[in-house]
Formats: structure tokens, C-alpha cells, sequence
């Protein structure tokens, strides 16, 4: 979790980042001898990577990165199976009551949390006034409470083979319970950054330790008080070096860094997530260092709640709509034919265009109609 209880004796309600660090182990690890292997035994696999016949040798063993997952879903997927997903890698912040809220799938469905601890939403509350003369945007078209079962009925209209796996599985990103999570974004996108390239466990590790560098240690008898993300402005002012004291690379410390003072000189802000298109969005988003397009549509669609979101770079979702029509996905996967093995970018986005404006659930169910394992992507 990215929050821990602690206890601490000052008055002072801002955290502040920690002056020191303990200083790493040099200690080399021993070598340990493994037992022969019987006659006729073959090496067992590690996890879900296959190991090499031949083992690499004790340099490459230190030096080589962690594998990433076998399908590139992405370490926060793992959420979706549980009651709720803000986007973030592990924790969700408190959920506000569940009073419905006027909708719109091309929009922001998700309250989002400014660094000043204020709430945005795309529409006002329920019976205030939501005209396009008012907010400046499309009037909403439902409410977030009926949000996901209009959307499941569009899906099962569209391509009635998809109700099973729609009754068997609840999407709860989508629900009404979902939609009223708040979602901090730079707590967001900073998450997501620790998370490329490194297993979900590590990046937990690596987000506690974060954390742990603008709190103050625990004081004996002290108020007890809850660990607290950073806001943009106490990363901005941090060196590099510093950052990198949670176990970062160099290069996700500047990411970060550079992230934090865009948020804090207003280029980003939840202001500008909650009211731009999803195209600016994109747009802004993708020329931050550190995030890639498919890290922004994973964001878009699982932290900013927007429903209409479809990425044609996820080999989950390309599976899954072969498996829905009717390839042998088992042989498209032997016959190898890289990015695009097992469907052409052209007819991901021709076949999907039937599903707008709901496109991100279908991509949450292109995962489940394989029985994608969330948990085991998550823990790889």
C-alpha cells in the first residue's frame, strides 16, 4: 500500500522529504551450489518465463531487468479485479458517497483531486444545471449510476457472443462504486512510471519508499497520522539524486521530476484533464518524457474513466478479439508475425469502431473473453 500509519510528534500537516537515508548494504551475496539433476530431469520453468537450457552466467544474472509480463497489460490491470481502481498501482483513495452524477463517455467520468485537495468533476451535481451554455461541454447524455448498464447493453446489441463473459464478469472500473473514486493524477502518472519495466511487487516497493522520503519518521508517543504521496511542488523541488534514493533509475527520476514541474508550473492539470478532449489529452500527455502512448490510454481509461478509449497496441486485446472472431488464437501465436500476430492495427480499429462510444469496456472484456489471468499479470 502507498499509505502507511505512523506516528509523529510535530503539528506541521505538510510532509516534508526526508534529509536522510540509510546507506545500502555493499555485502556480496554467496553463491549457493544447486543440487545435480536427475537422469532424465528437464530445468523447470521460473515463474511464467521460460529458463534458458543453458544457464547465463553470474554478470548477466546481476545485470539483466526484470521481464515484462508475457501479455504488456499493464501492472495497475491487476486492479480490475477487485471492488475498485483508481489508476494507481496499489491503493485507491477513499471513495466519496455514491450519489450519481450527470455522464458522458467521450469525457472524464472520475472526480479528480487537485494538489490543493479541492474535487473536479466534468458536470456539476445531479440537478444543478449542465447546458453547454453553463459548463462548456456537450450536455451529458446519462448519469454514473446507469453509466455501465447502458454500456453493457450497447456492447450485447453490437455483438450478442459477448453476454457471457459480460454476466460472468462485472466490470467494476465502470460501476457506480468506480466512477466516485477520486483519482489524484500525479499520483497517477508518477505510479505508472515506477511501474514500466519492473514487477508489480517492486514497484510497490519502490512507490513505499518514494513516500517514505517526504514523511518524517515515526516519532515514539507521537499523534498518529496517515503517510501522504507528495505534491508536485515538493517533487519539483527536489534533486534527482535525491528522488532516486526510493530505488528509481536515474531516468524515472528525471521522468517524475520533469512530470511534477509541469504540474506545477499548470502546463497539467486535473483542470485541463477533466475539461479537455480526450485527443488533447493524448496529446499533452504523450510529449511528458517518461509517458508513452499506451501508458496514456491506460491512464485515460482506467484512472480518468473515460469510456471511450482503444489501444491497438495491447496483445491482450488483440487475442481477445481474435478469440471473438473465431481465429485459433494457439496457432496464430506459434506462427509468430511480431507487433501485429494476431489481428492488423487496420482491423482492430474497423472492427471496434461498433462499439463506440463504450470501447473501453470492450477492451476490459477483450481481456477477460481469454481468461486473461489480471492477478498473475499484476505479480509477474
Amino acid at each position: 500500500m502507498s499509505t502507511g500509519r505512523v506516528t509523529r510528534s510535530t503539528t506541521n500537516s505538510q510532509p516534508q522529504p526526508r534529509t536522510s537515508h540509510p546507506a545500502a548494504s555493499t555485502a556480496k551475496p554467496k553463491k549457493r551450489s544447486k543440487p545435480p539433476r536427475k537422469e532424465g530431469e528437464t530445468e523447470r520453468p521460473h515463474g511464467p518465463y521460460d529458463v534458458p537450457s543453458t544457464p547465463p552466467s553470474k554478470k548477466a544474472r546481476l545485470s539483466a531487468p526484470t521481464p515484462p509480463p508475457a501479455t504488456p497489460t499493464p501492472a495497475l490491470v491487476g486492479l480490475m479485479s477487485g471492488l475498485h481502481s483508481t489508476g494507481d498501482i496499489d491503493d485507491p483513495l477513499p471513495t466519496h458517497a455514491l450519489a450519481s452524477r450527470p455522464a458522458e463517455p467521450h469525457l472524464t467520468n472520475a472526480p479528480l483531486k487537485t494538489p490543493g485537495g479541492s474535487r473536479l468533476t466534468a458536470y456539476p451535481a445531479a440537478g444543478a444545471d449542465a447546458s453547454p451554455s453553463k459548463t462548456g461541454k456537450p450536455r451529458p447524455t446519462t448519469t454514473t449510476g446507469q453509466l455501465l448498464d447502458e454500456a453493457c447493453a450497447h456492447l450485447i446489441a453490437t455483438e450478442p457472443k459477448l453476454k457471457p463473459v459480460i454476466d460472468k464478469h462485472r466490470c467494476q472500473i465502470f460501476a457506480p462504486e468506480g466512477l466516485a473514486e477520486e483519482v489524484d493524477p500525479f499520483r497517477s502518472l508518477s505510479s505508472s512510471i515506477m511501474a514500466q519495466q519492473v514487477s508489480g511487487a517492486a514497484a510497490s516497493s519502490i512507490k513505499k519508499k518514494f513516500i517514505g522520503l517526504f514523511n518524517e519518521a515515526p516519532a515514539e508517543g507521537g499523534e498518529i497520522v496517515e503517510w501522504r504521496f507528495p505534491a508536485p511542488s515538493q517533487v519539483a523541488a527536489c534533486e534527482v539524486e535525491f528522488l532516486r534514493k526510493a530505488g528509481l533509475s536515474g531516468r524515472k527520476a528525471e521522468y517524475i521530476k520533469g512530470l511534477a514541474e509541469q504540474f506545477t508550473s499548470g502546463e497539467l492539470s486535473a483542470k485541463m484533464l477533466v475539461e479537455a478532449s480526450y485527443e488533447e489529452v493524448l496529446e499533452k500527455l504523450t510529449a511528458v518524457r517518461g509517458l508513452g502512448k499506451w501508458s496514456v490510454e491506460m491512464f485515460a481509461c482506467f484512472a480518468l474513466k473515460r469510456m471511450d478509449v482503444f489501444s491497438t497496441g495491447d496483445l491482450g486485446v488483440q487475442r481477445g478479439m481474435a478469440a471473438l472472431m473465431g481465429k485459433d488464437v494457439k496457432k496464430l501465436k506459434a506462427k509468430g508475425g511480431g507487433k501485429w500476430k494476431y489481428m492488423s492495427e487496420a482491423d482492430m480499429l474497423a472492427y471496434s469502431e461498433k462499439f463506440a462510444p463504450y470501447r473501453s469496456l470492450f477492451m476490459w472484456y477483450m481481456w477477460r473473453i481469454e481468461d486473461v489471468n489480471v492477478e498473475a499479470i499484476q505479480n509477474s
